[in-house]
């Protein structure tokens, strides 16, 4: 039966990438994103709603019929401008959006949050990325699926350069990645995008954490 996905956040590097697959696959008939602004992307089954996150309950009929919600909401620190609104972004945002999504009775979830994700974390960045996977867990949702990814490749719109940097070296090293050391390998935003769409698609019940390593493995081309 043809499908209606959600996509938050799709401006972003997997979100672009997700809503790419989305389209192009025939399981879906329709694909909502919402964006502040517009993409630069058009297909007959593409739907986009312009809104302001601070106000996300003005969108909340896009959340109606809706068979997976794909969240892939992130910033980073420098970007958001202080660790409150990096908080926003990656916390609020996300768990405002899992309460519409149940009280629209979807039943999948899917969210990238990070590797090593852990609310007791003393690192913010990860602790505040567990603290959202925290939120979505009490959600309650019948399926929620989790994806921990490691270092992102792709082409982002904005330059990061310690982050180029580290691609650069993760690409060098990526041979060196095998056994126990798989894990950490960089993985691309396509195969992250292919990932999640294989997991909805399988419409497993109950909480799953997808880490770095065997996000690789079902997102396979």
């Amino acid at each position: 039966m043809p499908k209606v996905a959600l996509v938050l956040g799709a401006t972003g590097l997997v979100g672009r990438a997700l809503t790419e697959e989305l389209l192009r696959r025939k399981e879906w008939e329709e694909v909502r994103v919402l964006v502040r602004k517009p993409l630069t992307l058009e297909h007959p089954k593409l739907k986009q709603t312009i809104i302001d996150w601070e106000k996300l309950e003005q969108a909340e009929d896009q959340f109606t019929g809706v068979y997976s919600v794909f969240c892939c909401l992130g910033t980073t620190i420098k970007q958001a401008g202080s660790q409150q609104q990096f908080e926003r972004v990656d916390l609020d945002y996300p768990l405002a959006a899992a309460a519409i999504a149940v009280r629209s009775g979807v039943s999948q979830f899917l969210a990238v949050t990070a590797m090593g994700a852990s609310a007791k974390s003393r690192n913010f960045y990860i602790r505040t990325k567990g603290r959202a996977e925290e939120g979505l867990i009490a959600a309650d949702f019948q399926g929620l699926h989790l994806f921990r990814p490691s270092l992102l490749l792709g082409q982002r719109e904005e330059f990061r350069l310690a982050e180029r940097i580290s691609t650069v070296v993760m690409k060098a090293l990526d041979f060196m990645l095998v056994g126990k050391l798989a894990r950490y390998r960089a993985v691309s935003d396509k195969v992250v995008a292919r990932a999640m769409v294989n997991i909805s698609l399988a419409n497993t019940r109950g909480v799953h954490v997808y880490s770095n390593d065997v996000i690789h493995v079902i997102g396979k081309g």
